[in-house]
């Protein structure tokens, strides 16, 4: 019989959102190694669904991701089908709900209820660790990976017709504020005067309204930053293969994320803030450039933007960082590795013949 893992998520594919991209890459690789795998997505069906669709599956693991969001159904359901839970922190969860007074004892009960706790970077499990001492024994680091598909041609031209020898800055993140979309704006404002070539292009969902109405309200009068909206991940290879610099100005981040790691996979120059989540990908001067304030993102943002030969340089080495150290198969050997430490003998993967390679790896 099939091992069967359920997967809770508060946002699944075709979502533009860092949860809908990790666990569609994470459900597919597990997939790969002969693990029956089903997604429930918070978003798309409701919890009465999700309780009786999962106490029929009989899942012999409960996988969810964000402790605040999924982790109390999750709870539940690992109880009520007698299966281990192992939870996936976001950074919301380790950067904000952990400290938030209403809704971290929802995040401290459900951390207490799982086996295995798993974040992407070792500086989110000293966080987590420092602040709930009690579960730091059953915190596991298993970094994302990147799993970018080029099935679709992104048509910059039919999107946003742009003048020849353009330096395009790219944004690719849902508009909320920890992203923090409107920072570049005044920066590469003051660069535009004397590189009049620059443009500035936003791609992704409004996730917050009143960030996205604040950014609506300063484009306008500017001609060389524009927000084009949702983009199907599909097309997102050939988007970003279109970038001179890819951005992330977050002010933190769940360990890495999924943009950096994408922009870094095509061999794009990333610009990006200094906090943890992003130092975990990018090494200032070798596999990226960062910045601290906005004056700093000015001085390199110029220097990207007057030096191909720096981009080259700083994109190669992001691309052979990432097929290094973050591949898929060292991903999906993680989260089994982590499965086997709670499955009772006989139930492990190991005991169940799955493959402990991903195929061709």
């Amino acid at each position: 019989m099939a091992f069967r893992l359920a997967m809770l998520t508060p946002f699944g594919p075709p979502a533009a959102r860092g949860n809908a991209v990790t666990t569609s890459r994470v459900a597919r690789g597990l997939s790969e190694r002969g693990i029956e795998v089903t997604l429930w997505d918070l978003s798309a069906t409701g919890v009465a669904a999700i309780e009786s669709e999962v106490a029929a599956y009989r899942p012999a693991l409960i996988h969810a991701f964000h402790a605040y969001h999924t982790g109390p159904l999750a709870a539940r359901l690992a109880h009520r089908v007698e299966a281990p839970l192992v939870i996936t922190l976001t950074g919301t969860d380790a950067n904000r709900d952990l400290f938030d007074p209403e809704r971290a004892p929802v995040v401290r009960r459900v951390l207490e209820r799982a086996q295995r706790i798993t974040v992407f970077h070792g500086s989110l499990a000293a966080r987590v660790g420092a602040t709930l001492p009690s579960i730091e024994p059953r915190i596991a680091v298993v970094p994302q990976s990147v799993r970018l598909p080029a099935t679709e041609v992104f048509a910059l031209p039919q999107r946003w017709p742009t003048p020849p020898h353009t330096i395009l800055f790219v944004f690719p993140a849902g508009l909320r504020a920890v992203k923090n979309p409107a920072f570049p704006l005044a920066p590469l404002g003051q660069l535009v005067r004397t590189i009049p070539e620059i443009r500035l292009l936003y791609v992704g969902p409004v996730l917050e309204p009143s960030v996205g109405e604040a950014l609506a309200r300063e484009l306008p009068t500017r001609s060389w930053a524009r927000h084009i909206g949702e983009v199907p991940h599909t097309q997102m290879a050939s988007l970003l293969s279109r970038a001179d610099v890819v951005l992330n100005c977050s002010t933190s981040e769940g360990g890495m994320a999924n943009s950096v790691l994408e922009a870094l996979s095509v061999g794009r120059a990333v610009l990006a803030s200094d906090i943890d989540g992003n130092r975990s990908l990018v090494t200032d001067g070798a596999t990226g450039l960062l910045f601290r304030d906005e004056a700093e993102f000015e001085r390199r943002a110029e220097l990207l933007a007057r030096d191909p030969a720096l981009r080259d340089r700083l994109g190669r080495a992001g691309a052979a960082l990432v097929a290094e150290r973050f591949s898929p198969a060292r991903e999906i050997d993680g989260y089994c590795d982590v499965y086997d430490d709670v499955l009772p003998p006989g139930r492990r993967f190991r005991d169940a013949g799955v493959t402990r390679r991903a195929p061709g790896d």
